[in-house]
């Protein structure tokens, strides 16, 4: 029966999807990637046809063949690029590649072959004779000579072989006041000045007659203070300390003190004195001298070693005898009174008595004078017991003394 057949209740059918119903976004994806290639393909055609380019153009123009085993391009700046290494490179690659191919200067002198000092010729006299040429002329304190090569109202130009002139100022051209330059510095005088500033940017040095003739005044004073020498001097000034002169140049003043007259020093003005020294140093610019010791230094220039002289003694010390040889005094030691024994200084002498001695020893610089009357004695200790006898045979005996002194000098020698 129908009606009592059994029968499944229908359910609804899920809706099956259409056959013909467009897959759009497959589609689309698909066609893209296409797209992509073609458009690499054609740029990668286009790189290859600007590269075959680029070759054609370079053989044309450097008529070099091209080696048929390598396909290869050839760019705009002469350097072969193989075809394969083109595909997937840009033109600003190559470009960049053509950059860093190229040799700067720096590198192709670095890639040049080095060379040894020996590789050249090297003249070491030529060299240093170079050196010398451009050795600048004219250190401070040098001393230097030239000839007068121009002469300005202010002062005078000097050529002493630098790449510019040394300039004299008309204040250094000596000692002393220069009325008249042309008169003294006539162009082409030879002349020897001190370089007292060096260079400037010129090239100018400073010179001067002045510093020069001042230094070699202190050098000969100098050595002339060594000797003890005496100078005459004339007085050309005064203040409350003592008298002023002038000296090889230099300013010279004698201390009251040091003079034979000094409680009227004022009145020395105008006359002549006979002095000696007693300070000369160059760095302070100080020059002392002196009247009294002048005549201690004109006594000593009329002794000499083994001169028999005469005095007095004027003053007893534990150590000797002061002898006074008039103007200066002498000292008889007591090692050089007798060769014998002696107890007391006042065996032999007494403080007045007249007496004769050897000068043994003279040392003006410091005043010294050393005495002998051993060298009178005969045998030994004779002087404590026949003093009146030496000292009448003075002359003799110092005579036959003298003799005995020149042989051991002589022996010594």
């Amino acid at each position: 029966m129908a009606g009592s057949s059994s029968s499944k209740p229908n359910k609804p059918n899920a809706p099956r999807p259409a056959l013909d119903a467009p897959r759009k976004p497959l589609q689309v994806m698909h066609i893209s990637r296409k797209e992509e290639q073609e458009r690499l393909k054609r740029e990668t055609e286009s790189k290859q046809g600007t590269a075959n380019k680029a070759s054609k153009e370079a053989e044309k123009s450097t008529n070099s063949p091209v080696r048929p085993e390598s396909s290869h391009a050839t760019t705009s700046f002469g350097r072969q690029v193989d075809e394969e290494s083109v595909e997937g490179i840009s033109m600003a690659d190559l470009l960049g590649q053509a950059d860093r191919s190229s040799t700067s200067p720096q590198k192709q002198w670095d890639a040049s072959p080095a060379r040894s000092v020996d590789d050249f010729d090297f003249d070491e006299d030529a060299f240093l004779a170079a050196l010398d040429e451009n050795e600048p002329i004219g250190a401070t304190g040098e001393i230097a000579r030239g000839s007068v090569i121009g002469i300005e109202s202010d002062g005078v130009y000097v050529d002493i072989g630098g790449k510019a002139p040394g300039f004299m100022p008309k204040n250094e051209c000596g000692l002393g006041v220069i009325t008249n330059l042309k008169e003294r510095f006539p162009k082409g005088l030879e002349v020897e000045v001190l370089v007292t500033r060096e260079q400037n940017a010129d090239g100018m040095v400073t010179v001067s007659c002045r510093a020069l003739a001042l230094r070699k005044s202190w050098e000969k004073l100098r050595e002339m203070e060594k000797e003890g020498k005496v100078l005459q001097v004339k007085i050309n000034g005064f203040n409350r300390g003592g008298v002023t002169c002038d000296l090889e140049g230099l300013r010279g003043f004698i201390p009251r003190s040091q003079l034979e007259n000094g409680e009227k020093h004022d009145s020395l003005v105008g006359k002549t004195l006979g002095v000696t020294f007693l300070e000369v140093n160059p760095d302070t610019r100080k020059l002392v001298l002196s009247e009294k010791r002048a005549a201690i230094a004109a006594r000593f220039a009329e002794l000499e070693v083994g001169q028999l002289v005469e005095g007095k003694v004027s003053a007893i010390k534990p150590y000797g005898f002061f002898i006074d040889l008039g103007g200066v005094s002498g000292l008889l030691h007591q090692s050089m009174i007798t060769n014998g024994g002696l107890r007391s200084l006042r065996e032999v002498f007494d403080l007045g008595d007249q007496i004769k001695a050897i000068v043994t020893e003279l040392d003006p610089s410091r005043g010294r004078i050393g005495l002998n009357t051993a060298l009178l004695e005969g045998p030994p200790g004779e002087i404590l017991v026949e003093k009146d006898k030496i000292m009448a045979e003075a002359v003799d005996r110092a005579n036959k003394a003298r003799n005995v002194l020149r042989q051991k000098e002589q022996t010594a020698q």
